[in-house]
């Protein structure tokens, strides 16, 4: 059988037309840009974790199937006459030449936090000619985790010059937050102590050149490393680790490292 495709990277727009066209997959066929949501979410998630594990077969696969959400909505958008994916494409381009007149023009930049810092006022300028009166941090998508959102929202606010003058600076910020969560004296008060004090942590984390989200990540598999390893010993004994004492927890979680 013919491959229904070209060899091009245009093949999976060629598929995609093909399965929402009369006579396609009646799935296909009934998705709307709302009801891929989920699905734009999970394949985003499932490709952070395979360039996590370094699998680059899972990796390939996994950048495909988020190729395929482009398809995908680029595909309903040219069925309702908005726009389609050449104009996609093209669109992106410009936007990427235009943003980077250090490659495409003849303006000279020494580093890359230069580049970022052009990037924003390129932007801000772009929003002024429109009319707009479009804050640096409005376009950080509110939708993002609060993790990432945060530090969207501080990355922004520091291209134009909102910074922490040093690291030991935001560490100081962490500190003091941390004074003030423990000074709260009800659950309204520590709810927005908690906050602060994470939007500290962030803050403090960016300032270091360190990605929260990664760090947690990361700690968060430790721990699931070392709980399944104390776990798996007091189990071997016929014992729960419910039925230690702290005593006996402190010591098994210490062993577990």
């Amino acid at each position: 059988m013919e491959k229904p495709y070209s060899d091009g990277v245009e093949a999976i727009f060629e598929v995609v037309h093909r399965l929402r066209a009369p006579g396609g997959c009646p799935w296909d066929r009934e998705q709307t840009h709302e009801s891929l949501r989920p699905y734009l979410l999970e394949e985003t998630y499932e490709l952070l974790e395979a360039i996590d594990s370094g699998d680059d077969a899972k990796m390939m696969e996994e950048l495909g199937d988020l190729l395929l959400q482009v398809a995908m909505h680029a595909e309903i958008a040219a069925e309702e006459g908005r726009f389609d994916a050449k104009q996609v494409s093209q669109a992106v381009a410009a936007k990427m030449v235009k943003r980077h007149p250090h490659v495409f023009g003849d303006v000279s930049v020494a580093n890359a936090d230069e580049v970022l810092r052009n990037w924003e006022h390129q932007k801000m300028h772009e929003a002024r000619k429109a009319g707009g009166d479009e804050s640096v941090v409005d376009r950080v998508p509110s939708s993002l985790p609060a993790l990432a959102w945060t530090l969207g929202l501080q990355k922004r606010a520091a291209r134009v010059g909102f910074d922490f003058a040093s690291p030991a600076a935001s560490a100081e910020s962490v500190a003091e937050e941390a004074r003030e969560l423990a000074e709260s004296g009800d659950r309204d008060r520590a709810f927005e102590e908690m906050g602060d004090l994470l939007f500290a942590i962030v803050s403090l984390a960016r300032t270091l050149k360190v990605n929260p989200e990664d760090a947690l990540r990361v700690a968060g598999q430790r721990f699931r490393r070392r709980f399944a390893t104390t776990e798996a010993s007091v189990r071997r004994e016929g014992k729960n680790l419910s039925d230690l004492g702290e005593e006996e927890k402190l010591r098994r979680w210490e062993e577990s490292r």
